[in-house]
């Protein structure tokens, strides 16, 4: 899920690198449906995971293959990339044959490390490592990283080998991919004392962003000391004739055209704002939070999920309604 979070009864929609596309995950059941992306058109139903999906992104490069190709985890245990072409996946990382549902996972930039995060089973939950070019089996596994369900991993765009991991155990880490002694892996630690459901970079490529269940916002530095944390419904926001009151938050996202971090939110009627704040990598920093877009027609219920298309200049979003509305903007964030 793009938005991180594992809810079984929601619906969920993912990037694709392809200009054309775009994904739903029937978390309900298995399969993975493909639409068009200017249409909202069913183009193809993939099979996906024995047990119900709960990741997907869409990646350039795995295991030397380049283009576009969609990659999603489940709660089987597995990390599969998808042949759009054959309809099956040309690619599957296990962990010989174990059964530990899969959260998380991302692809590093150069596409030859792929690492996932577990739902904790017993007293552990696991960081896995693979070689997709040997996927019978992960390269590591790390148990100490973590201690509840790992809800994030996602490589830094800039450091191949970093790994950003975070847990309901509150806990955000950065590791270093490459190193296969787990005690020396862990490179920091930031401790936040709440169940986080999403984190993520932010534009400059070195702080880190992350939320919480009970709808906090926090930003921190590259060293994993915490800059600022808001309650994320607090603001009550006025752009002329419109007030806006955030229920919850349904993801962050960066832009190419802005070093603001563009945090998306939404009410239990389905209406969704587009906010941002000040300097968010300044300690505390200064700022009131301002209001750039808001879409009040496209769900009738709680929205789970974004894809933000900046390309094509359309957001796109899957709710607990059922529907995946397309809706047109044009955003330059300014603060």
């Amino acid at each position: 899920m793009s938005s991180g979070s594992q809810s079984d009864s929601s619906s969920s929609s993912a990037p694709s690198g392809s200009k054309k596309k775009t994904i739903n995950g029937d978390i309900s059941t298995c399969p993975i449906h493909i639409y068009a992306k200017q249409t909202l058109q069913k183009i193809q139903s993939l099979p996906g995971h024995e047990v119900a999906s709960t990741f997907m992104r869409s990646v350039n490069s795995i295991a030397g293959l380049n283009g576009p190709m969609l990659v999603s985890s489940g709660k089987d245990g597995s990390v599969r990339a998808w042949d759009e072409r054959s309809g099956s996946h040309g690619i599957k990382m296990t962990d010989l044959g174990k059964s530990r549902g899969l959260l998380s996972f991302d692809v590093s930039s150069d596409g030859y490390t792929v690492a996932a995060g577990t739902e904790l089973q017993g007293d552990e939950a696991l960081v896995l490592y693979w070689d997709p070019r040997q996927p019978a089996a992960p390269l590591r596994t790390h148990s100490s990283t973590h201690s509840d369900d790992i809800t994030v991993a996602q490589f830094s765009s800039s450091r191949t080998n970093t790994l950003l991991t975070a847990s309901s155990d509150g806990l955000i880490s950065l590791s270093n991919a490459d190193e296969p002694d787990e005690d020396e892996a862990v490179v920091n630690v930031g401790n936040w004392g709440c169940s986080i459901s999403q984190a993520g970079w932010m534009p400059d490529g070195s702080n880190i962003w992350a939320a919480s269940d009970m709808e906090t916002f926090s930003t921190w530095s590259g060293e994993l000391d915490l800059l600022q944390s808001h309650d994320i419904r607090a603001p009550c926001l006025h752009s002329g004739p419109t007030t806006w009151v955030t229920d919850y938050l349904i993801t962050a996202s960066s832009s190419s055209a802005s070093s603001h971090l563009g945090v998306f939110v939404g009410s239990n009627e389905g209406d969704v704002a587009l906010l941002s704040k000040g300097d968010l990598s300044l300690p505390q920093g200064e700022g009131e939070w301002s209001l750039h877009q808001l879409w009040s027609t496209g769900h009738e219920g709680i929205v789970r999920s974004l894809l933000w298309d900046e390309q094509g200049q359309v957001l796109i979003s899957g709710g607990e309604d059922g529907k995946i509305p397309r809706l047109a903007w044009a955003i330059i964030l300014r603060c």
